[in-house]
Parts: structure tokens; C-alpha cells; sequence
């Protein structure tokens, strides 16, 4: 049998999992910095709850890529495309949360789709959201909160954003009624082009008057003053509306990553208001590293009663961020702070490790007594910083020796005086 992993998904190696592991605390330091609360859902859930009109959408891509199975019980069951609609389903069945509710979670997700750079079937996503306020101050933080994380990254991105309100205003004077087929489409402009996206319109059965409307109202670099004068109809100039109060939030916020592209479509067809997507201004990787908007109409349509509850937010993708910071040489610290060397000592090396740790230096020791050259190589190959070599003589004198493995350099130290090197 030939070993493989299936197609679309990889293991994660421990350097690249210490790189992840530095960006998702980076992103959890964000979060927590704007006040929001960690939260846990399960990878499974019922399909119909994935499948229902109102979350992904039957015409969806993300639905047509659910990965879908059964259990023992025969019960219809899917492996969660996002964290969005998971969400919703907890907030409806926990009625007494206090609103605003504003949470993260970070969790890996699964899209049985096409694979290309920074585009995987099993990833990850870190998500925030805020459930309870239709305020526009609430997009605009969310926003806020894309760019600190960005710039903790050290990631210079531009935030695209539209409104979906605007859209539908665009589809009704371009005499379009079948508003989601034609917003799937749209959403694929940056991907296929203009020329691809006529094609796809013309496949879904739209006429020639209906794409060439259409464009003449969805025009590269307009402005939100330019599309005021154009669009009539009510819904249009309530998104209009919106996006001029939400540019007004992100400045008193201090965003400026943040601007309007009314081609901008988003695909899952909860979107309701507000839409963004965050792309790095100069790279290979052409995927969002980020993306999200207002979603007022999902959770009400969960619970008794059909209620509004209104609610926007972000997902961060965390494989197109790696692959970003990886194309910039963004090179991690090794979790392993010093490997401790015992030359014959080993019960002494084992206290003198323990004490590292109780200082809280992360150390290892060699288990396999190698000797100090393949010891000193391993730590190399690692990316191990320090080796501290612990011999007989070395314990009579007082001091070990400790090694800087980037420079070569060693210094015989008192263990106090490595405590103080190490910390």
C-alpha cells in the first residue's frame, strides 16, 4: 500500500504548526483585545441545518462542497463549511445570552472544492462576530479589528467593501430576479474575469439586455457618490446609505485599509448587508486572508418566531496567511528554548533541566546519549538556540557550558547566570 493523504489536505509540521500556533495568538490577543469571547462548536452537524435556505443556500457553492456522510443511526449528517452557520444554531438554542453577544472561535472547517495556492479542503478558520446590534459601528469594528490583526501580522492588506442591499438595488434595475444565482456569479469576477462571468450569466439562463444592465452598473474604481446618482430603487439607496455611515465609523476608528468596490459580491447567501473581503496588496497568494459582513437574517429564521437578530463579523483564514508569511521568509522561534547536553551526567543533567522549566524555559534534554557533536546537530537541525553541555568537569567547577548555536559562541555560566541568559 502506497501511504498518502487524501487529496486537499496535508499534514502540518511541527515548525509550520509553531507558525501557526504564533499567528492564531496573535489573532486570540486581537480578539480578546476588542472584548470578544472564546466559544467552541462541533466539526459535525446535521445536514439540514448546513443545508437550510437561509445558511449557505441551495444553489451555494459552499453547500455543493459540504463533505456530507451518514451515521450508524442513518441520520444525514456534514462536516461544517465555516463557523457562521454553526454560530447561528447556538445562539438560537441559547435564547438568554446576553446581547450584544460578541464571541471567536477558532476551528478547522472542510470545503470539498477546487485546490490551488493558499486553497485546501480541510482548513482553518478564526472568526469573530458580533450578534445583537444592527448599528453600523459594529461593521466598522469588526473592520477595526481585521486591520490591527493584519498589522500585528505585519501583513499590508486593502479591505474591499460593498453591500448587499446595494447589490440587490443593482439586480431589480437591471430587471435580475434571480438575485442569488446572479450574486454567485458576480462573486467570482476577481477568479474569471468579466468575460467569465458574462459566460456563467449567460449559462444560468440570463438574457444579453439583463448582463450588459448589469455592468453598466458594476464598473471597476466607482466611487460610492458615482453609483448614488445611478442606483433608484429603495433597497439600493438604503445600502448607500449604509456604506456612507460605515466609512464614517472607520475613520473616527482610525481604519484606512478599507475601500469601496461595488463588484464585491460574497457567494453564501446569508449575507444581508455589509460585505468585505481582505486581500494582501502584493503577492502570489490570491485567495481573501480574510473575509465577512452583515448576516442580520440566519439566526432569527433558526428560532420560534422567525426573528430578527441582527449580527456581522470576519473569518480569518489561517492557510492563506501562512502562505503569505511564508512567501515573506517570516521565520518562527523554535518552541524549545536550550537542549541540555549531559556528558555522564545524566541524574544531574535531569535536576539541572527541571529547574530550567520551573523558570519556565522551555528545554529539552538529549534522551539517547549521543554524545555532544550529533547532540549539537540535532539542536542545529531543529532550530534549537542555546545547547547547554553538562560534563563532570563542568559540575566540579560550578559552571556550564552554554552554547549560542546561531554564533558558535560559548560562555561558561553559573546556572543562575543561564537562568538570566535564557529569560
Amino acid at each position: 500500500m502506497e501511504l498518502q493523504t487524501a487529496k486537499g489536505v496535508r499534514d502540518i509540521s511541527p515548525q509550520e504548526k509553531i507558525a501557526q500556533n504564533k499567528v492564531k495568538n496573535i489573532l486570540q490577543e486581537v480578539f480578546e483585545l476588542y472584548g470578544f469571547l472564546p466559544l467552541e462548536t462541533p466539526i459535525l452537524e446535521r445536514y439540514e441545518t448546513l443545508a437550510a435556505k437561509f445558511a449557505a443556500g441551495e444553489a451555494s457553492d459552499a453547500l455543493k462542497e459540504t463533505f456530507k456522510l451518514k451515521d450508524q443511526g442513518n441520520r444525514d449528517l456534514g462536516l461544517r463549511f465555516d463557523l457562521t452557520v454553526p454560530l447561528a444554531r447556538y445562539v438560537a438554542m441559547n435564547p438568554t445570552l446576553k446581547m450584544p453577544f460578541k464571541r471567536y472561535e477558532m476551528g478547522i472547517v472542510f470545503r470539498d472544492g477546487p485546490i490551488k495556492a493558499g486553497r485546501v479542503r480541510q482548513f482553518w478558520q478564526c472568526d469573530v462576530d458580533i450578534i445583537g446590534s444592527s448599528s453600523m459601528i459594529a461593521d466598522a469594528e469588526i473592520i477595526a479589528v481585521a486591520q490591527t490583526a493584519f498589522r500585528k501580522l505585519n501583513l499590508d492588506v486593502i479591505v474591499k467593501v460593498n453591500n448587499r442591499k446595494l447589490l440587490n438595488g443593482i439586480l431589480e434595475q437591471a430587471k435580475i430576479e434571480q438575485k442569488e444565482d446572479a450574486i454567485i456569479a458576480i462573486d467570482k469576477l476577481d477568479k474569471i474575469g468579466k468575460e467569465g462571468v458574462e459566460k456563467e450569466l449567460a449559462e444560468r439562463q440570463f438574457t444579453t439586455a439583463q448582463i450588459k444592465d448589469l455592468f453598466s452598473l458594476i464598473k471597476p474604481g466607482m466611487t460610492i457618490a458615482e453609483i448614488k446618482k445611478k442606483v433608484a430603487s429603495p433597497e439600493g439607496q438604503e445600502g448607500i446609505k449604509e456604506l456612507e455611515e460605515l466609512f464614517s465609523y472607520l475613520q473616527a476608528l482610525g481604519v484606512n485599509i478599507a475601500q469601496f468596490d461595488v463588484s464585491l459580491a460574497r457567494g453564501l447567501a446569508y449575507y444581508t448587508g455589509t460585505v468585505f473581503e481582505a486581500y494582501l496588496k502584493k503577492s502570489k497568494v490570491t485567495s481573501s486572508l480574510a473575509a465577512g459582513g452583515r448576516w442580520d437574517s440566519m439566526i432569527g429564521k433558526f428560532m420560534a418566531g422567525n426573528r430578527q437578530v441582527p449580527a456581522v463579523g470576519v473569518a480569518f483564514g489561517l492557510e492563506p496567511i501562512m502562505e503569505v508569511l511564508k512567501e515573506q521568509n517570516q521565520e518562527p522561534e523554535m518552541t524549545t528554548k536550550v537542549l541540555v547536553i549531559p556528558i555522564k551526567t545524566e541524574k544531574e543533567s535531569l535536576k539541572i533541566v527541571q529547574q530550567l522549566r520551573e523558570k519556565w524555559i522551555p528545554a529539552s534534554i538529549d534522551l539517547n546519549q549521543r554524545g555532544v557533536g550529533k547532540n549539537l546537530e540535532y539542536a542545529s537541525t531543529l532550530g534549537i538556540p542555546f545547547a547547554l553541555i553538562i560534563g563532570d568537569n563542568e559540575l566540579k567547577a560550578g559552571k556550564l557550558l552554554l552554547r549560542n548555536m546561531k554564533s558558535g559562541e560559548q560562555q561558561a555560566l553559573k546556572l543562575t547566570d543561564v537562568v538570566k541568559k535564557l529569560t
